[in-house]
């Protein structure tokens, strides 16, 4: 079969195609036909070793995509031949064809593209559990999103207007916050680290935030756990602007302030039925209409070389998918 592969760490510069032997579903996996996997910023991690997640050489990347079931191996149930599926693999995607435990795996639902169900899994999953099951958000509560634009932002913006929140996307452009206007924020700020925490204060009347969301971390990270309201939580999502920050405590202690780390691939593995709660969610809510994950373009897996620049120029507004 055809692959993207991963041979030396060396960043995304050194990937390249080639062929592996298909493989054989296990006993408790399923053979699934590869047809859209979605690339997440991470991978331009993964792929020059920089990530906690470190698998073995070769691997192909993509730790998420939507396919079809070719073959179940003994003792599946619950998944037919030739039914659509999410794919949370955590890498492998980039490959026609991938073997995987059949856990991992979500039908598709009838009426949801799979453009739409192949960028669903990483950052709308992290999204849902971080907004409903770490901060338990309430409708009416004011959301800070930082780093808006990108794939976990657009999707805390939209999970966040869809539960009743009343987003601020926070972006490092106008053309950036346009994208999560369209998605339902309430407010946009074009963010400074210097204005950032009186600039929240000032679109919530004063009150401060109620939920802090942060991929960004970095310089950000401190203006945002100030601008929080009496007893806000603080969600750590990453750190993609570089450094990862270290907070005031006693800013925690004075304001009753929640930090709260975000760590979803253990989730998925600690709680596995929750998170099928939480796929079968959010599919349920793009199948109504109700949620519309952001594509920024679909690419052929011969142009791998100009999906993973978009990720690492942070050019992104919205999933970027590969046709394998």
């Amino acid at each position: 079969m055809r692959a993207l592969l991963c041979s030396t760490l060396d960043g995304a510069e050194a990937l390249a195609l080639g062929e592996r032997p298909d493989p054989a579903p296990a006993a408790g996996q399923a053979l699934v036909r590869v047809t859209l996997a979605a690339l997440n910023f991470f991978d331009t991690l993964i792929v020059a070793g920089r990530y906690q997640v470190k698998p073995p050489l070769p691997f192909s990347p993509a730790g998420e995509g939507v396919g079809v079931v070719e073959a179940l191996g003994e003792g599946v149930t619950g998944l037919a031949v030739g039914q659509r599926v999410v794919i949370h693999a955590g890498y492998g995607c980039c490959a026609e064809r991938i073997a995987i435990d059949a856990t991992k795996l979500t039908p598709v639902p009838d009426g949801v593209p799979d453009e739409q169900a192949a960028g669903l899994t990483i950052t709308y999953g992290t999204t849902l559990h971080a907004l409903a099951n770490r901060a338990k958000l309430k409708a009416g509560e004011w959301l800070a999103v930082l780093g808006a634009s990108g794939g976990v932002g657009l999707a805390a913006v939209e999970l966040g207007a869809l539960m009743g929140a009343k987003v601020i996307a926070c972006a490092s452009s106008e053309e950036k916050l346009a994208a999560a206007y369209a998605h339902g924020a309430a407010e946009g700020l074009v963010y400074k680290p210097e204005t950032l925490k009186d600039d929240l204060r000032r679109l919530t009347g004063g009150a401060g935030v109620d939920v802090v969301y942060d991929a960004v971390g970095d310089a950000f990270a401190e203006p945002a756990l100030r601008s929080l309201a009496w007893r806000g939580r603080y969600l750590v999502i990453g750190f993609a602007a570089g450094e990862i920050p270290r907070l005031p405590l006693n800013l925690i202690l004075l304001k009753e302030l929640d930090v709260q780390g975000v760590h979803w691939g253990a989730f998925t593995e600690r709680d596995p039925e929750a998170h099928r709660a939480d796929q079968e969610q959010l599919l349920a809510w793009v199948a109504e209409g109700k949620l519309t994950a952001k594509v920024h373009g679909v690419y052929p897996l011969d142009e791998y070389r100009e999906a993973f620049g978009v990720l690492i120029r942070r050019e992104a507004v919205g999933k970027v998918l590969l046709q394998v």
